[in-house]
């Protein structure tokens, strides 16, 4: 496919170039393992499919309505993964949303997760590349996200996607637990 590199930090990273400027974009089956990425389709179709996914993986529970919440307004900024050699069982998901902040268009990573049975095979890369690519193609001068400080796996993903840890969030989680609060400039 197509790359273009966005300087974000020392060194460029490579962000999927996206055709279209607003909707939904279908993705191909990776033939290599099976794997389908969608972007979200519907409460009806997705969204239990996504709770289930972040409920035991995400660092506090969500209501119904936070799903709804980014699902409902920003649905072409939520992608969900399926393994067609299990059915088509979903094994990833991510939701973000993209909104004014100041003067800066901001795109913002709600909620990341892949199965432990699908771990470290790049599906969380993948999944965090097609949303960072489709907020650039809307314009975002931006993305931030928080993460638990001890959630290695997730540190580790940012970092290697030009993510600067900006702050730290005392107590920021309701178990009292400090968060980072990751960037990525575009602008």
């Amino acid at each position: 496919g197509l790359f273009v590199c966005v300087r974000m930090s020392e060194e460029a990273v490579p962000v999927p170039r996206v055709v279209a400027v607003k909707g939904p974009l279908e993705f191909p089956v990776r033939e290599d393992d099976g794997l389908v990425y969608e972007t979200y389709r519907g409460e009806e179709e997705d969204l239990p499919a996504i709770k289930a996914l972040m409920e035991p993986n995400l660092s506090e529970p969500y209501s119904v309505f936070t799903y709804r919440f980014f699902l409902n307004q920003w649905a072409n900024l939520a992608f969900i993964v399926r393994d067609s050699t299990l059915g088509m069982e979903p094994v990833g998901a991510i939701v973000c949303k993209l909104d004014y902040k100041r003067d800066r268009l901001r795109g913002y990573i709600a909620m990341l997760a892949v199965k432990d049975s699908h771990r470290k095979r790049g599906i969380g890369t993948a999944l965090a590349k097609r949303a960072i690519g489709r907020m650039v193609q809307n314009g975002a001068d931006e993305v931030v996200l928080e993460t638990e400080v001890g959630n290695r796996g997730a540190l580790a993903l940012y970092d290697a996607l030009g993510f600067v840890r900006h702050k730290r969030l005392s107590k920021y989680y309701l178990s009292g637990t400090d968060a980072f609060r990751l960037k990525l400039w575009f602008t």
